[in-house]
């Protein structure tokens, strides 16, 4: 395990070095953020644990709160122990707030204490990167999944609970982002205080502030008493702004000083009060086309994604079906005191299919199928039955992933729901910018759209040498989700900068 030390200090680098490879473990030493955040960009699943240097010289513009904050954001899978020789107790405060694992005094480290400090972080990172903790944590919350991809949203729901950031949840409806956002609030400081959800499409405009801030007797007509709002109700908690996408633009503003100061002033008063809230916010929208088209403030956009977690389709983690649909047939069984099952044949055939509504529909289908089914064990032909309805509906168009509609030239697919998607140009003759793609007769769709998709990264990754941020702008995919195809495809970023 690499354990990486971030400081300008030359001297006080190569003693933390000495003694990190002297327990059996390996340094890795940068002299700037800047040169560890490169570091980190290129080699982050190499790193175990980083020590943070929190002061560095004039010549860097970036501090190690900053490191720390991008660091969180960008790889929170890495904890971070925070070292500094001006230490103080708000410091220490608020790099633990921004996810810090511990923070230590240069002024009182010895090798003993490092070592002790080293030691104990090590073995919490190994607790931590368990994927039965991971599972245990999600499938707490009714989320269930043990794929890649999966784990990945449960180590981010564990590293991003622990701190005070704020957290948007991003992905198709029906993936249980809801359900993510409950994982946040149950791992976090705020765990026993209120967990309030703003259903942002059900409140009235013109009660939008009333039913957020609060009012005062006589307000407004119609306000017979003074009432608490939501904010007041998720005091010391979470509030959980669902579906912040469909907010109207005329009401965004209004959250934009009470996130900023932590105060809300109820509707007819002129008296401010204070409230510490955690914000997380779920949409199934792409917030970053909304700001383009003017239909969502990017002040709001900045404050509400401290943090993202993508919750990837069901389309995208197929191999988590089985379990799925084990837990919801073991809950059936035990709602209705049946001992139904589901023959194999069935589990292969749920795979094959497309599930547009994800996770929620899946539940649905299985609910409907599991009370209505004549005999014990659950077949295709139970299933077919259910999913023939979706299938005679009208035909809707399958939205592809932008690299992969990029390489087949952006034509729409058009097929009915449920049904797998008939490419629109023959076989084997695929084109990326001039370059034949040669398609293996005997290999899958999966297959050749993960190999159409990692070559368009390629390519832009070349094009832009190598810088992620611009290559997911011109991909029109968010930083994080195409730091995770790079590491799924586990394409070697640092060959584009060369």
């Amino acid at each position: 395990m690499k354990i990486l030390i971030v400081d300008d200090n030359h001297d006080f680098c190569a003693t933390l070095a000495d003694i990190v490879r002297g327990q059996g473990w390996t340094a890795e030493v940068r002299n700037s953020p800047e040169q560890a955040l490169s570091f980190l960009e290129a080699h982050n699943r190499e790193i175990g644990l980083m020590l943070l240097d929190i002061e560095f010289g004039s010549e860097s513009s970036m501090t190690g709160i900053d490191v720390l904050s991008r660091s969180i954001r960008e790889f929170p899978s890495i904890p971070v122990i925070m070292i500094s020789g001006k230490g103080t107790i708000d410091m220490a405060v608020k790099a633990t707030k921004l996810g810090a694992l511990n923070f230590i005094d240069k002024s009182s480290l010895s090798n003993e204490k490092l070592i002790a400090v080293l030691t104990s972080a090590m073995d919490r990172v190994k607790n931590d990167s368990s994927n039965e903790e991971l599972r245990r944590v999600v499938e707490s919350q009714g989320i269930i999944g043990r794929s890649s991809v999966m784990m990945e949203v449960a180590d981010k729901a564990l590293r991003y609970g622990r701190t005070d950031l704020n957290v948007l949840i991003t992905g198709e409806t029906g993936t249980g982002k809801k359900l993510v956002a409950h994982a946040l609030h149950a791992v976090s400081r705020r765990s026993k205080h209120p967990f309030i959800t703003v259903d942002i499409p059900n409140i009235p405009r013109e009660l939008f502030q009333s039913e957020l801030f609060g009012h005062m007797k006589g307000a407004f007509s119609g306000a017979m008493d003074t009432k608490r709002g939501l904010f007041h109700q998720a005091h010391k908690g979470t509030l959980f702004m669902d579906e912040i996408g469909d907010m109207p633009l005329e009401l965004q503003a209004n959250l934009l000083l009470p996130m900023e100061q932590k105060a809300v002033r109820r509707v007819g008063s002129v008296e401010t009060e204070e409230v510490d809230i955690r914000f997380v916010s779920a949409t199934d929208r792409d917030l970053i086309a909304s700001m383009s088209d003017g239909r969502f403030r990017e002040q709001l956009y900045h404050r509400l994604r401290e943090c993202e977690i993508y919750i990837p389709s069901l389309r995208e983690r197929i191999e988590d079906i089985p379990a799925i649909v084990e837990h919801y047939v073991a809950k059936h069984n035990k709602e209705m005191a049946d001992e139904k099952t589901v023959s194999s044949p069935a589990v292969e055939y749920l795979q094959q299919y497309q599930w547009p509504g994800n996770v929620r529909e899946l539940a649905s289908v299985l609910r409907v199928a599991l009370q209505t089914m004549s005999n014990d064990q659950l077949e295709i032909t139970d299933l077919h039955r259910i999913l023939k309805r979706s299938a005679s509906q009208p035909v809707h168009y399958v939205s592809t992933p932008v690299p992969i509609a990029a390489a087949v030239q952006q034509q729409p697919v058009v097929v009915a729901a449920g049904t797998a998607p008939q490419a629109s140009v023959p076989a084997a003759e695929y084109s990326t910018g001039g370059s034949q793609i040669d398609l293996g007769e005997d290999s899958s769709l999966k297959d050749d759209l993960a190999m159409v998709d990692r070559m368009k990264i390629e390519k832009t990754l070349e094009r832009t040498n190598g810088n992620v941020s611009k290559a997911a702008a011109i991909l029109a995919v968010s930083r994080e989700t195409l730091h995770n195809k790079i590491r799924k495809y586990g394409i070697d970023v640092q060959r584009y900068r060369a």
